[in-house]
């Protein structure tokens, strides 16, 4: 090998010493190599080495940095020659659009190139990104593919919320298809349409035309959006079928100088009244940059209703945004006038911080005021809510909140109600709110006044009633007289709203003094108390306990699922003489001793109303009267409520029996049953049977009483003793032997009668034996008298027989007819007695003492025969 082969190896050897280093170092001076073609303070970086892999020259990351914000970042991007093209691939690359507020101005005094000289000088090409995200907008993120031609490039770009279809032929943009699905919009908006772009590519399109198609929920067709211009003026405009106004009308124009729409409309001709308004926007400067453009406008709402024309001004600027720092002022001014409402605006704030990421400050004087009627008969004097001081952003809600109302109800009274906190970033289930609440009104069907007080909180997910404390001074309903209802907290009601642990609980005590009747008597003071446990406010159980001094208690549980309330109460068994304040001293009625114990099932909703059945028991009660005493009292109640009706009986009739009855005369084995319905009718009728009683040795019965009543009801007496009913009057002028049978059949619904064809009559022989003092006394009074009087001082009566008829105005008409032997001077004499009267017994009820009338009744009325087996009929 000579000398000049050695060279050219070692040169050889030297070369690729020198591509292995160059290759090895790439992430040290490939960086600085560019740097020198890049801006000031911008500068690129590159995680590890470069790798050839399938064809391709692949690097691991490569990031684009201006001063300490990193403008651009793309992972795992690779580089390939085929075909006569460039493939250019990256799996993500990551753009942040707040570092391009910091890209340096350009220094260059070169021409601008053309849009033509830009598309020259494009390779033929493709470059595919598969996952292209723009900060602080991840929501239109996806897949981008570009190809290039120097005739022809196109775009495609597909993501979840957006997707475009485009074509650049020269200064031809040709925008195919574009589709963005928007937040609260529940169809995508679509576009198309065709662009001229200018031939230097630094300007707005010379001129153009788009189409679009926009879907809105309760409006049936869609909307049509037009957007085109000429030169420097255009117009957008809104379309909806059938209606001759345009929803939106934007006259604009762009000069180099400004951007402006003058004399805008817009109009909604949907809702409870048609809306229409105004628009004007001026931006200054907008060459000059986003923070040097100067913004400012005026939009205004034009509405009708309650109190007349309103008109609702938002007034912006002149201020500026800014992606670091924007100050825009806000101010809406005016007055809302709806169908029934009207709202009063004064607020005053302004646009802070970055735009990506703004915050609007309510400023002092800041005030929104309505009144009107809220609902069918609640009608608001005044809401007030002051908003100074409170700031919105993204964050949350921060400052404090307060609001006033006043309102009454022409039926129900008058009310004032104060809400004051503070929220600390807050959002709902975000951050915190912390408030408390007072108020105070009379609530007129009562005839009462009543307050609340109480504090409160929402801090993240968690909502929490801590204290409560609201009632009334008292309550005056009908017969009844509440003293002092007063509804606290035992244990703070939280509601913790996460989805994965929902849980709602607390503790709740209605406390009231006594409560009195009109009819005497009155309710010991009383406490309720109920505790809830569940899900959330539309799912939990609950249970509780009513206690009135010894009074109880009455446990209370079920459950509320949202739209049915369902439970049940139990009363355990307790002495009745525990309810003796209930009864009013008037009826001196004292109880002695009994049990009562009783269950009830009750479900409520808006759609049936409330429905509950149960059954009240009471056994062995005892009560004392003054000439009066009950002994060995049963009471069963069976009932079901249902549509505002009761159904008594439910499982065997409702049932009353009592032992002993001791008054006068003394009842003994006292039944009665009732079954049916309440309020009756025909197909459902109500039934009152197995009436009876034990009397005067005989039976007083009842055997069915129906409403609506379409039978007679039949009043039966059994084998009643007649000396047992002399003796019970404690009459001793007369006296009286043996037994009688009688039927009343009694009407309660008759136009006419009380009791139809009524009778009585002896059951075998009856005696009477009239007083020798009483008889002696006639005698000597009235001579006629005393010689009729003789044939009744002892009489046997084989036959008698009485009918009876009463009308509803309480005239009874008696027809009697008497038979048998009276015995006088020692001789048997036949005696028949026809009698019959008219007379009010109504009135005769009122004024009747039987014992002191008995001997002027005989003297008046009794007139017998004066021979043996002779028949007379007495006067009236």
């Amino acid at each position: 090998m000579n000398r000049g082969w050695k060279r050219a190896l070692a040169a050889l050897l030297a070369a690729i010493l020198l591509l292995t280093g160059l290759l090895l170092t790439v992430t040290q001076w490939l960086p600085r190599l560019v740097g020198l073609w890049l801006p000031n303070d911008t500068f690129i970086s590159i995680d590890g080495g470069p790798r050839w892999q399938h064809g391709a020259l692949s690097l691991p990351g490569v990031h684009y940095t201006i001063g300490d914000c990193e403008l651009a970042a793309v992972k795992n991007v690779s580089l390939t020659y085929r075909h006569q093209r460039w493939v250019a691939d990256a799996d993500s690359v990551i753009i942040d659009s707040e570092c391009a507020a910091k890209f340096p101005a350009s220094d260059s005094q070169d021409a601008p190139r053309t849009l033509a000289e830009w598309q020259q000088m494009l390779p033929g090409a493709s470059v595919t990104i598969r996952q292209l995200t723009l900060k602080p907008w991840p929501q239109w993120a996806g897949r981008l593919q570009l190809d290039f031609e120097p005739d022809s490039q196109q775009l495609h770009y597909k993501g979840d919320n957006l997707s475009l279809e485009a074509e650049l032929r020269q200064q031809q943009l040709t925008l195919k298809t574009l589709t963005v699905l928007a937040p609260g919009i529940a169809q995508p908006v679509t576009l198309d349409g065709t662009l001229t772009l200018p031939r230097i590519p630094d300007a707005l399109p010379q001129s153009g035309v788009l189409h679009g198609n926009l879907a809105l929920d309760g409006i049936a067709a869609p909307l049509n959006v037009q957007l085109d211009w000429q030169q420097q003026s255009g117009t957008l405009r809104v379309n909806a079928a059938n209606q001759p106004q345009p929803l939106l009308d934007l006259p604009w124009q762009i000069t180099p100088q400004n951007i402006q729409i003058q004399q805008g409309s817009w109009s909604w001709p949907w809702g409870t009244q048609p809306l229409s308004g105004g628009v004007s926007l001026l931006a200054e400067d907008w060459q000059k940059g986003l923070t040097a453009t100067q913004l400012s406008g005026r939009l205004n709402l034009l509405t009708s209703g309650r109190g007349g024309k309103g008109n609702v001004v938002l007034s912006v600027g002149p201020g500026h945004l800014d992606w670091q720092e924007s100050s825009l002022p806000l101010r809406l001014y005016g007055e809302s006038k709806l169908d029934a409402l009207q709202f009063y605006a004064s607020l005053v704030g302004e646009l802070r911080g970055p735009l990506a990421d703004p915050q609007l400050a309510m400023l002092p004087g800041a005030l929104l005021r309505m009144k009107g009627r809220l609902l069918s008969t609640l009608e608001v004097d005044e809401a007030r809510w002051p908003l100074a001081g409170v700031k919105i952003s993204s964050a949350g809600i921060d400052g404090r909140l307060q609001a006033i109302l006043s309102a009454h109800d022409p039926q129900m009274g008058n009310f004032r109600l104060h809400l004051d906190g503070r929220a600390s970033d807050f959002w709902p289930d975000k951050g915190e709110w912390r408030w408390r609440y007072w108020g105070d009104g009379r609530l007129k069907p009562l005839a009462a006044k009543w307050d609340v007080t109480g504090t409160g909180r929402w801090q993240d997910s968690l909502i929490e009633l801590s204290t409560l404390s609201t009632g009334f001074d008292r309550i005056s309903y009908g017969s009844v007289n509440m003293a002092a209802p007063r509804l606290t907290l035992v244990k703070p009601v939280s509601w913790q709203r996460d989805e994965q642990n929902p849980s709602f609980d607390g503790e709740l005590a209605l406390k009231a003094r006594e409560t009195r009747f009109s009819a005497g008597g009155y309710l010991p003071p009383s406490t309720l108390t109920l505790a809830v446990k569940g899900r959330d406010p539309a799912a939990f159980l609950f249970n509780g306990a009513l206690q009135a001094q010894k009074i109880g208690p009455v446990q209370v549980r079920g459950r509320w699922d949202g739209e049915r309330l369902r439970g049940q109460a139990w009363w355990p068994e307790q002495s009745l003489r525990v309810f003796q304040p209930l009864l009013s001293p008037d009826l001196k009625l004292s109880i002695q001793s009994g049990t009562l114990k009783a269950q009830v099932a009750f479900s409520a909703a808006a759609d049936q109303g409330l429905e509950a059945g149960g059954h009240w028991l009471v056994r062995n009660g005892r009560a004392l009267l003054p000439d009066n005493e009950f002994n060995g009292v049963d009471f069963s109640l069976p009932f079901r409520l249902q549509s505002h009706r009761w159904y008594f009986g439910t499982h065997g009739p409702v049932s009353l029996r009592i032992g002993e009855i001791k008054n006068q005369f003394a009842m003994q084995n006292v039944t009665a049953d009732l079954r049916g319905w309440y309020p009756w009718s025909e197909a459902e009728p109500l039934s009152l049977s197995n009436v009876s009683l034990d009397m005067l040795g005989g039976t007083l019965s009842l055997d069915r009483l129906q409403m609506p009543q379409t039978e007679a009801a039949k009043i039966r007496v059994q084998h009643l003793a007649l000396s047992q009913l002399i003796t019970a009057m404690k009459l001793k002028q007369i006296a009286l032997s043996g037994h009688i049978n009688g039927e009343l059949p009694l009407f309660l619904n008759n136009s006419q009668w009380l009791v139809k064809d009524g009778w009585v009559a002896n059951s075998g022989s009856l005696t009477v034996r009239m007083d020798k003092d009483m008889a002696d006394a006639i005698s000597s009074n009235n001579i006629a008298a005393g010689a009729a009087i003789d044939w009744l001082r002892y009489m046997e009566i084989s036959r008698s027989w009485a009918t009876l008829d009463l009308d509803n105005l309480g005239w009874m008409s008696l027809t009697a007819k008497v038979e048998g032997t009276s015995r006088f001077s020692d001789r048997d004499q036949r005696v028949a007695l026809n009698y019959s009267q008219r007379e009010n017994l109504f009135q005769l009820w009122r004024s009747l003492r039987f014992g002191d009338n008995l001997q002027s009744w005989v003297e008046d009325n009794a007139t017998l025969p004066s021979q043996k087996e002779k028949r007379d009929e007495s006067p009236e």
